[in-house]
C-alpha cells in the first residue's frame, strides 16, 4: 500500500509526542497535518478529508470524545485511533461508541502504532473498494442507505448513523448467516483490541429499534442467543 497520498491528522498537545508522531510519520511518507485543540482539527478534517486521524482524548477546549462525535455526526467515516494516558474500560468502550476504530494507551510503541495504521488504512481500502448496498427492503420499512434513512410507515424518515449505515451493510452482506460479536467489532468497527462486546449490543437494540415494526420481537434482525446475531432475509 502506498503512503505517499494518504492525509493523516495527528490531534495532540503534547510538543514532544507530536514531533515524534509527525517526524515517524513523515518519514514513513504520510502527508502528516498537526492539530493541538479540537476546534482547529475539525477545520482540518473540512478542508483537507483526510484518510485517518490520530486523536489524543485530554485536549484543551474541545475533548477528543467531542471531536469524534463531531467528525461522526459530519459522516466522515475515516479511521480513528484515539490516544489516552488513562487505561480504563470505560474509555474504550464509549470511544467505540462513538466512532472510534482503534485505541491505544500512553505510552505506547511507535512500531505498533505504525502497524495499527497501516491496517486502518488497508481496511479503509478494502471497504471503500467494495460496492455498496444502497437499498434495503425490511416490509414493510424501507432503508435507503445512501441517504442514511429508515422510510418507517408510521413514524416517517428516521435518520441513521454513520456506524449504523455500515453495520446494515455488513450484516446484509451477510444475511441469513450466523455474525458473533467479535466480527461485528472487527469488521464493522474495525477493532479486533477490545474482548468488551456491550457497545455491539447497544448499536443492535438501537438499529431495530429504527428498522423492526416491533423491536421486542424482531422480524428480520434477530438474536441468535451464545452465537451473536443474523439478519434474516428471504
Amino acid at each position: 500500500m502506498s503512503t505517499d497520498s494518504k492525509k493523516i491528522v495527528i490531534v495532540e498537545d503534547e510538543p514532544s509526542l507530536v514531533f515524534t508522531l509527525q517526524d515517524t510519520l513523515e518519514n514513513e511518507g504520510y502527508n502528516v497535518f498537526v492539530a493541538n485543540e479540537g476546534d482547529k482539527a475539525v477545520d482540518i478534517v473540512k478542508e483537507e478529508n483526510p484518510d485517518l486521524m490520530i486523536l489524543d482524548l485530554m485536549l484543551p477546549g474541545m475533548s477528543g470524545f467531542d471531536v469524534c462525535r463531531k467528525v461522526r455526526g459530519m459522516n466522515y467515516t475515516f479511521p480513528i485511533i484515539m490516544l489516552t494516558a488513562r487505561d480504563q474500560e470505560i474509555d474504550k468502550v464509549t470511544g467505540l461508541n462513538i466512532g472510534a476504530d482503534d485505541y491505544m494507551t500512553k505510552p505506547f510503541g511507535v512500531k505498533e502504532l505504525l502497524a495499527r495504521i497501516q491496517a486502518r488504512l488497508r481496511r479503509s481500502e478494502e471497504y471503500a473498494s467494495a460496492t455498496p448496498i444502497n437499498e434495503v427492503d425490511l416490509d414493510p420499512i424501507h432503508v435507503n442507505l445512501k441517504n442514511a434513512v429508515a422510510e418507517h410507515p408510521e413514524n416517517g424518515d428516521i435518520e441513521l448513523t454513520t456506524r449504523e449505515v455500515e453495520l446494515i451493510r455488513y450484516l446484509v452482506a451477510h444475511a441469513n448467516e450466523p455474525v458473533s460479536r467479535d466480527a461485528l467489532l472487527e469488521n464493522v468497527w474495525r477493532y479486533e483490541f477490545s474482548t468488551n462486546t456491550r457497545t455491539v449490543d447497544v448499536h443492535i437494540s438501537k438499529l431495530r429499534s429504527k428498522i423492526e415494526m416491533h423491536p421486542d420481537d424482531p422480524k428480520y434482525l434477530v438474536t441468535l442467543h451464545g452465537v451473536g446475531y443474523m439478519l434474516k432475509m428471504s
